[in-house]
């Protein structure tokens, strides 16, 4: 997320506050996921931490209560616009001068409304309204949402507890959207929208049980209403309502950034049970089963795996998980977001657990089926309205975190295999010569944009190569695609090692060419405007170091050349370490460029160390590793060790270099003469 925070004349569009009369506004774009959310309550709790530390106007009204309501509202506004909008989201937050704080969410969906009644996509599909919807209704109706082109703001203003009244006339002055409410607060909001269990305090119908305030969701582990310093207690519904809020916030804070479906189905678990049900279980899609499906025999073909079960009682776990894998709950209707009664378990429940009510929830994200969701509760007919629809919104955000963690698992298995692809599988052994190898992606399972290879090239030669591409990923993945094929073919046909270099230089300005060719074509044929390439091609990158050994009796033969690549290091058993190679030009750079090589040779006991710039450029604040020659330094400290020991205490000290992880690809390779 990269938040930053900016002065100017009129904030918003939408409020209209004046810059005199607030803080700068703290705004971050933040990407449509499960993780949204919880970035945007951290920006808050930042830009909460910058006003206290800077002093703002208005910073002596910031009461907990008032952090609290602005969490929430924030908490509620992301959410909806990423379950119901699907795009990314830009968040802005700011303190006015009266304490009051103002919050925006918008996003790019500008035909879907956040509310019912608004305008709305001609779309099949029947828009969901949860508990958390029904806060983004009224604060919509309270404070303001603005249409417009590309963009849909959803704006409210938490007046501060205690402080001088905010200035509504400042607020919602944008033509479009004249503001429609006065003074309203967060809390009643929150009672307005939240259904009690009765129609007063204590009101119970036939067949609707009292609710426990651990079922309604109190994250805080009250057993009632909040008790004042005078002995009153809080409206039942207000403390109701804030007590869920606080629980969704807390889930959503607990699964956002898990990866593992798993464990997203154990959290699931461990949230609803006991606070909202005696027991749970959570069915996950299994991809590799294909989807769950009704027979035209009225038999049911499952495509979904139970990942958990919990229950208030573990020794009445396994019992109840093969009383659920017998009758699971049937296929998810894709039209329909509500709950669906469930037959009740109840001899794998127990004495106490023969009658009960069972519902099951579908988990689904970006108009795809995840999973079920099933919670029982023991003694009762039904489950209260409060629970029902707690947990309804709760599925949501199970579902965005499963979603998040499948497309995560599905990357990284594209990335791994890829990354397996483009390395050798094993580096060759070369006579008289021991090698050692480290390989780090910046980006754990790749691909990477630093490659290595070593491999025989006939007639008593062998080659190796470290270079860098520009940039990583994708991008990055082509590149390296193409380089290790042709330099294994071009050593395999004979060619020295500055002839190697100079036909892969026009190799990648070649390819450039044509892909920036194909590229413009495509843009053409799909309606658009030829760009006129008045750069030349776009180019590919790479920086390589490439050599040829040739052992003979006594040593090895040793040929390379750099190409825009940190320079090669020779270490003697007893001497100084010393560079052994030139700085000449990136490869794909310059249209016929001419490369030249050093030889010499490596004496029994030499070693010569390859690096990329994740070495050399590693980071401590404004220092690199390399100033001052801190590499020749390193290695010179490694005098006497073998190829494996050098190859190790390098990586260390450059992982030790600064207090972070490295931020950069890390490749490094050493051969020794034996």
């Amino acid at each position: 997320m990269g938040a930053t925070s900016t002065q100017r004349e009129i904030v918003s569009p939408v409020t209209g506050v004046p810059a005199s009369e607030a803080s700068a506004p703290v705004h971050a774009t933040l990407p449509g996921d499960s993780l949204a959310p919880g970035a945007a309550r951290e920006l808050v709790r930042g830009a909460f931490a910058d006003w206290r530390r800077l002093a703002q106007p208005g910073i002596e009204h910031l009461s907990d209560r008032l952090v609290d309501d602005t969490l929430l509202v924030v908490s509620e506004l992301v959410t909806n616009a990423v379950v119901h909008a699907g795009t990314d989201v830009e968040v802005a937050c700011l303190l006015q001068v009266s304490g009051a704080v103002v919050v925006e969410v918008a996003d790019h969906h500008p035909v879907r409304a956040p509310r019912p009644g608004g305008p709305r996509a001609a779309t099949p599909d029947t828009p969901e309204y949860g508990r958390g919807l029904r806060l983004v209704a009224a604060l919509s109706d309270a404070w303001g949402i603005t249409y417009r082109t590309g963009t849909k703001t959803v704006w409210a203003s938490v007046p501060a507890t205690g402080g001088p009244p905010a200035a509504p006339e400042r607020i919602g002055t944008y033509a479009q959207d004249p503001p429609r409410a006065r003074g309203v607060r967060v809390s009643d909001i929150l009672a307005s929208t939240r259904p009690a269990a009765g129609a007063a305090a204590g009101e119970r119908s036939a067949d609707r049980p009292p609710v426990k305030a651990e079922a309604a969701g109190a994250a805080r582990g009250a057993d009632g209403p909040p008790v004042g310093a005078d002995g009153s207690r809080a409206p039942e519904c207000d403390w109701r309502g804030r007590a869920a809020l606080s629980f969704l916030a807390e889930a959503s804070d607990l699964l956002a950034g898990q990866l593992d479906e798993d464990l997203i189905a154990s959290l699931t678990g461990q949230l609803v049970v006991p606070r909202l049900a005696d027991w749970c279980a959570v069915w996950l899609e299994d991809e590799s089963l294909g989807r769950a499906t009704w027979g035209e025999d009225g038999t049911m073909t499952v495509g979904a795996r139970l990942a958990r079960v919990w229950h208030g009682s573990e020794d009445r776990i396994e019992e109840l998980r093969r009383a659920l894998e017998k009758d699971p709950p049937p296929p998810p209707d894709p039209w329909r977001s509500g709950p669906v009664a469930h037959p009740w378990p109840g001899e794998a429940l127990g004495p106490g657990g023969e009658r009960g009510a069972a519902l099951s929830y579908r988990l689904a994200a970006g108009g795809r089926p995840l999973g079920t969701l099933l919670i029982g509760r023991a003694g009762a007919p039904r489950f209260p309205d409060e629970i029902t629809g707690l947990v309804e919104d709760l599925g949501r955000r199970v579902a965005l975190a499963v979603g998040t963690a499948r497309q995560y698992a599905r990357q990284a298995a594209i990335s791994a295999i890829l990354q397996r692809g483009l390395l050798p599988e094993a580096v060759a052994e070369i006579p008289g010569v021991r090698s050692a190898l480290v390989h780090e992606p910046c980006l754990k399972g790749g691909p990477s944009g630093d490659f290595y290879d070593l491999f025989p090239a006939g007639d008593g030669r062998w080659c190796f190569a470290v270079g860098d591409v520009q940039g990583k990923g994708p991008e990055a993945a082509v590149v390296i695609g193409l380089v290790r094929p042709w330099l294994r073919l071009l050593a395999r046909e004979g060619y020295g090692v500055p002839d190697v270099l100079d036909r892969l230089n026009q190799l990648l300005l070649d390819d450039a060419t044509e892909a920036a060719d194909a590229a413009a074509r495509a843009l053409v044929a799909v309606g658009g405007r030829p760009v006129a390439r008045s750069d030349g091609p776009q180019t590919r990158f790479l920086s390589l170091l490439y050599g040829e050994l040739v052992p003979f009796d006594g040593g090895v033969h040793c040929t390379l050349a750099s190409a825009g690549h940190p320079l090669p290091l020779l270490l003697p058993p007893g001497g100084a370490v010393r560079p052994v190679a030139r700085p000449q030009t990136l490869l794909g750079v310059i249209e016929d460029e001419t490369y030249v090589s050093e030889t010499f040779d490596l004496a029994p006991g030499d070693s010569l160390l390859c690096v990329t710039d994740g070495v050399t450029e590693r980071r401590n604040g404004t220092r690199q590793f390399d100033d001052g020659d801190g590499l020749a330094a390193a290695l010179a400290s490694c005098a006497g060790l073998s190829a494996e020991l050098i190859a190790e205490r390098i990586r260390q000290l450059v992982h030790a270099f600064g207090p972070r992880p490295p931020e950069d690809d890390l490749a490094l390779l050493v051969l020794q003469a034996g």
